[in-house]
């Protein structure tokens, strides 16, 4: 498993972009924390225009085996959620630094604690 080097990380297995020129990042789930959840199901995302808290549950993904919260990296407000992911859940296990990501949001205030992917793949074991 590798995590790609240009991202972001928290303890709660989401992944951040870098933040773009218009103030927003887009926001995942790790392939780590995709194989630990299994075949997902379902994803209830944030809507356009939420208001996210760094931390503090903004959705949930349903697999096979669990219901799992889903938590934001940063604060500000959404402005996109993948209607892909929606549509076809399973694009989070296939593809999920890719094609799978979940949310961007136009952040106001990052976490402090998020890691590199050198110190996500040490916290990980992966």
């Amino acid at each position: 498993m590798s995590n790609p080097q240009q991202l972001r990380y928290s303890k709660d297995h989401e992944w951040l972009s870098a933040v773009d020129e218009n103030g927003v990042a887009t926001v995942g789930i790790t392939e780590f924390a995709a194989n630990s959840l299994g075949d997902v199901v379902f994803a209830q995302l944030p809507a356009v225009g939420d208001t996210v808290t760094a931390g503090e549950t903004c959705g949930e993904l349903e697999s096979t085996k669990s219901v799992s919260d889903l938590y934001s990296p940063v604060t500000g407000e959404v402005v996109a959620a993948n209607q892909d992911v929606v549509d076809d859940p399973s694009l989070v296990n296939t593809a999920p630094f890719t094609g799978g990501w979940l949310f961007k949001v136009k952040v106001t205030d990052e976490a402090a604690d998020l890691m590199d992917a050198d110190a996500y793949t040490a916290f990980a074991g992966s």
